[in-house]
């Protein structure tokens, strides 16, 4: 039997960055075609024009929240595109410097906007009036001061991880640069549509929900759909929809795969009253830790409970 092919990955480059990172984690040894891109949208088209199989982006991060350009992404596609896994990866940083700069030669620091934020308490203490240059990624900035230089990269430093240091061959003038030291991001795995994997019974789903206008408790009864079938939301964030002022669809997260009884009547309850429901996929947790389910929200309180009032129609009860 002739071996198959190396499934093909593109993720947010270049190379040395978080998500490459993530992405390692996530294929362990499996042998991978991984291809960067420049930022998360030519990752995400990628896989929408049949280059690669799958993209591996940003989701969340545990200091600065969600990303919004995967998360506007996947929920605007005209192409569906579904989430088939997800990473934990834990974040640091270095200050890195083309060899020879000294601290107070640094005054523009590049990198990306959540890694700033991450880091920007640090800088303010350490380095005091530096101002933040925003890059693509953490290791875009680490690439171009080492390609161009500072002169010719308009920035004298770049906060990226130490891998990304030492692959573009830059000194490292500080470690550990952070304001939270237990910060970490999560990445997803993204795919096109097809067969939703196995349940393992530590899932999760993810969820785009537009409510209905103008209309009072909207939001209230979107929540109770979860809340009466003991659903719990992991995360939920509102993103404009983008044609007027005052619209908004939510992204979330919820715990439990689309397989499982609760969580499917959710989805029914949820298409029932809201004008656009978009599934982004059941996929496993990474932590693999298994929701706690209350009484009368297990698969066969469900089953029993639908049997019951079959069994009414029929009059066999």
């Amino acid at each position: 039997m002739p071996d198959q092919p190396a499934a093909r990955y593109a993720y947010l480059g270049p190379e040395g960055t978080f998500t490459e990172a993530a992405l390692r984690a996530f294929v362990g040894t499996e042998q991978v075609h991984a291809e960067p891109a420049a930022d998360v949208v030519g990752a995400i088209d990628a896989l929408r024009d049949g280059l690669v199989d799958f993209a591996v982006v940003p989701m969340e991060n545990s200091v600065e929240g969600g990303v919004n350009v995967t998360m506007d992404t996947l929920a605007t596609s005209a192409e569906p595109l579904v989430i088939v896994g997800e990473v934990v990866v834990p974040v640091a940083f270095v200050l890195a410097v083309v060899p020879g700069t000294r601290r107070e030669d640094v005054r523009t620091i590049a990198t990306h906007p959540h890694a700033w934020a991450q880091c920007r308490g640090w800088v303010a203490r350490e380095l005091d009036g530096v101002a933040h240059v925003p890059a693509t990624s953490t290791a875009a900035g680490a690439a171009i001061l080492s390609e161009r230089g500072r002169e010719g990269a308009g920035f004298e430093a770049a906060l990226c991880s130490a891998l990304s240091a030492e692959r573009y061959g830059l000194e490292t003038l500080a470690e550990g640069v952070a304001d939270n030291p237990h910060a970490v991001t999560r990445f997803v795995v993204v795919a096109r549509p097809g067969a939703v994997p196995e349940p393992t019974g530590a899932d999760k789903t993810t969820l785009m929900v537009h409510l209905p206008d103008n209309e009072a408790g909207a939001l209230l009864h979107m929540l109770d759909q979860f809340a009466v079938r003991g659903v719990n939301l992991s995360r939920i964030e509102s993103r404009p929809i983008g044609d007027s002022l005052g619209r908004y669809s939510f992204s979330m997260d919820l715990e439990g795969h689309v397989a499982e009884e609760r969580v499917a009547a959710t989805l029914i309850g949820l298409h029932r009253v809201c004008p656009l429901v978009r599934f982004l996929g059941s996929y496993p947790r990474w932590d693999r830790v298994a929701p706690h389910l209350a009484p009368g929200t297990h698969d066969a309180d469900f089953v029993a409970a639908r049997a019951w009032v079959e069994g009414l129609r029929t009059g066999r009860v």
